[in-house]
């Protein structure tokens, strides 16, 4: 199943959030974290346990100190491995709102002489509307930050995230840092990372639509740079050296038909001296389609081609076996002795080669390959077992033992101690992209979630990753609607992309599916957020392209056996169902700033209040459960907006300047009304808010090591448990808080 992560980038275009930049020379901001606070808001902020669920894009072993790694990721920031307790810590949480555009990891770097510093690039758009990159480095193996923000721009989810390591520190001098861009050539620090400047005498030139520096790697005292922009001419160099850090040369020599492919990944093996380099003809993870593996012995330049398998042969059904070749990793111990990946290779599904001869021989690890994915039942994506993986180019073999390699995966990382059996390598490291939350007031999930990539969830516990995996008949990719019946908590739909039918419903709470037996034609290209009416009596579905296009919704009344459009809904607009009358549901029409009712379940709607926010900010109608006609608005910088005669009019709540999402959970002792959480602004801090009064006052619930980027998708406290809250975040999964006790 292939599982593109384009539409995060989708999502985030339009945001006016950006990184303030600073000069190259950067300033320091060192991370401050809030204690808790006295008043009772003190709150304990985990993941609802999924594992993994994202692209894994670099996994680096401390070559000095056994049991110690860390892990990058595209959009959700990076980890470091807790030998101990064997699971991974987050590293990147404390970065907020206005920092979403650094949960992207561009790069790590380790100093192999001082085991405590470890170096982060941050930036995860290149794109004119996204903030400028930055420098973490840290003296505590991530326990505490200083920061140097940059004034160029980094693209951990762009095309070529996969590849690196970009950021390196000098093999000479601790001192030095090197950090390879996609669109300004190659950065020198000569204070730990403290400032940047370009480095002189690099010869390569980037282009707007390039890729830079591929990766860095210290070859003995030498660094070499992996150059993403060559134009295919033979002769033209990709890969460059410096032996003094100062002077740079094109590597003499490189093979034939290397010009015409992109240097992926590169590994040193100390013990032959040799550098190993893998090939693809796109930067990835997508696009690629020929790749090759070249080795060149550093003491007499010589090049030998080492390609395990070529590209373009037939599979035993007849499909062409495209692919190229991504990770590369040397054991540290054995010489010769060293693994590679192939990549975007979906007719025969991608596998890790590995070799003891130097590259004369090669095994493929996928044939005798055991998976246990027990702990993590989703990665099966609705069949009987696993395959091996996609976007294999993360791949580490553990200096400390031979038979410890890892590979990421575009949803998990998967790790092996004996070449054959294989297992989630993922407990702490969660990075689904969130954008549904239901939690039900009744039955055995306290939540049901919906996310890119992977679909609806039924949570059974939250500390655990879903018995069930990812919902099924049909399966579909990334969820674009969940909705329950007000009154009716058993039955609940659902909406998104699929190969199989984009639309479900469930009589049970979620645990088990049926498609509608039918759907309009447009569901295919374009489904969009769903809703059911109090009793589930009736159905509206909205159509969006992904391109932003939108469509006529459609009503079912047959539980989705037939549907008719409804010409009268706002085309695009998220359909809202009163949670206590059935004949109701509200749509909010953000072109017009006006709320539109219907009185008669969703067979026709007509206007009511007028003249509220309109235009390309964010907007979110929510109705507070239980109540018929009490709707709040949340809208992006306009604040939130109340009404409590079915949107006939609003009034503006005055506690709070902007507005991202809203939700309810159980009312605090004493109080007659729901808990309201909020992801918005009062002041000038962005944070996580929750009033137990009808939105008069609020409290932060969550402090400054607790903020996760952008976090304006979805919010919903729990009915059952007063002060629990589900946050959907862009990049780290599903965090949920409650109040220390």
């Amino acid at each position: 199943m292939r599982t593109p992560r384009l539409s995060r980038r989708a999502v985030l275009a339009g945001s006016a959030a950006t990184v303030a930049a600073a000069a190259v020379s950067g300033v320091v901001s060192p991370v401050a974290v809030a204690a808790p606070a006295a008043d009772g808001s003190a709150y304990r902020w985990r993941n609802v346990v999924v594992g993994g669920t994202g692209f894994v894009t670099g996994v680096l072993f401390h070559p000095s100190v056994r049991g110690l790694a860390y892990a990058r990721t595209d959009i959700g920031g990076a980890y470091r491995w807790d030998d101990r307790a064997s699971r991974w810590t987050p590293l990147t949480d404390h970065l907020g709102w206005d920092d979403w555009n650094l949960l992207g990891v561009e790069a790590i770097a380790v100093d192999p002489a001082h085991p405590g510093r470890v170096y982060l690039a941050l930036g995860t758009y290149a794109q004119s509307w996204a903030g400028n990159g930055a420098v973490l480095r840290s003296e505590d193996r991530g326990a505490t930050w200083s920061r140097t923000d940059l004034d160029v721009k980094l693209g951990a989810n762009e095309d070529g995230r996969g590849a690196g390591e970009r950021l390196l520190v000098d093999p000479r001098d601790s001192d030095t840092l090197w950090l390879g861009t996609r669109h300004d050539g190659l950065l020198k620090s000569t204070d730990r990372g403290a400032t940047w400047a370009a480095a002189s005498g690099f010869p390569a030139k980037p282009s707007a639509s390039g890729q830079g520096v591929m990766f860095l790697v210290a070859v003995g005292r030498a660094v070499y740079a992996g150059w993403g922009d060559g134009d295919g001419t033979p002769g033209t160099a990709n890969l460059y050296r410096t032996a003094d850090g100062t002077a740079w040369e094109a590597v003499p020599g490189q093979p034939s038909g290397t010009a015409a492919k992109v240097p992926i990944r590169a590994a040193y093996d100390t013990h032959t001296r040799e550098l190993y380099v893998t090939y693809a003809n796109a930067p990835g993870p997508n696009g690629q389609s020929d790749g090759s593996v070249h080795k060149l012995r550093t003491a007499t330049g010589k090049w030998a081609d080492v390609t395990p398998v070529k590209p373009g042969g037939t599979t035993d059904d007849g499909s062409a076996d495209t692919f190229g070749y991504g990770g590369v990793a040397v054991d540290a111990r054995r010489p010769g002795t060293l693994a590679v990946s192939t990549n975007n290779r979906w007719a025969d599904v991608d596998t890790v080669y590995r070799t003891t001869n130097g590259g004369r021989t090669w095994t493929s690890l996928k044939d005798a390959a055991v998976f246990d994915v027990s702990e993590t039942p989703y990665l099966k994506w609705g069949d009987d077992k696993p395959k091996f993986g996609w976007w294999i180019q993360a791949l580490a073999v553990d200096p400390y033992d031979s038979k410890h390699i890892v590979y990421g995966t575009g949803a998990t990382l998967y790790g092996t101690r004996d070449l054959k059996r294989w297992a989630p390598q993922i407990r702490g490291l969660e990075e689904a992209s969130v954008v549904q939350l239901v939690s039900p007031p009744a039955g055995e999930a306290h939540l049901l979630s919906g996310s890119r990539d992977i679909g609806v969830m039924y949570h059974e516990r939250l500390t655990a990753s879903p018995a069930r995996g990812m919902a099924t008949n049909p399966v579909s990719g990334s969820a674009t609607g969940l909705a329950q019946a007000g009154a009716r908590p058993s039955y609940v739909v659902r909406a998104g992309w699929g190969d199989n039918g984009n639309g479900a419903y469930s009589n049970d709470g979620g645990q088990t599916w049926a498609p509608f037996e039918a759907q309009p034609d447009i569901a295919k290209d374009a489904p969009g957020p769903i809703a059911t009416n109090a009793d589930g009596s009736a159905l509206l579905w909205s159509f969006v392209h992904w391109d932003g296009t939108k469509y006529a919704a459609h009503r079912s009344a047959d539980n989705g056996t037939t549907w008719s459009e409804i010409s009268s809904f706002p085309k695009g607009a998220t359909p809202v169902a009163d949670p206590a009358d059935p004949t109701l549901f509200y749509a909010y029409d953000t072109d017009t700033g006006t709320l539109l009712a219907s009185t008669d379940s969703g067979r026709s709607f007509t206007a009511r209040a007028d003249g509220l926010p309109s235009g390309d900010a964010q907007f979110k109608l929510v109705a507070a459960p239980g109540r018929s006609g009490d709707l709040w608005l949340s809208v992006k910088w306009n604040g939130l907006y109340r009404s409590t005669d079915g949107g006939v009019s609003f009034s503006k709540v005055a506690s709070c300047w902007a507005s991202y999402t809203l939700g309810f959970g159980r009312a605090a002792d004493g109080a007659d009304y729901p808990a309201i959480y909020q992801v918005g602004s009062m002041d000038t801090i962005t944070a996580v808010y929750r009033s137990d009064d009808e939105a008069k006052t609020w409290t932060r619930i969550n402090d400054d090591a607790h903020q996760w980027g952008w976090t304006g998708e979805v919010i919903v406290g729990d009915p059952r448990v007063y002060g629990r809250v589900y946050l959907a975040t862009n990049g780290r999964g599903i965090q949920y808080g409650e109040p220390v006790r």
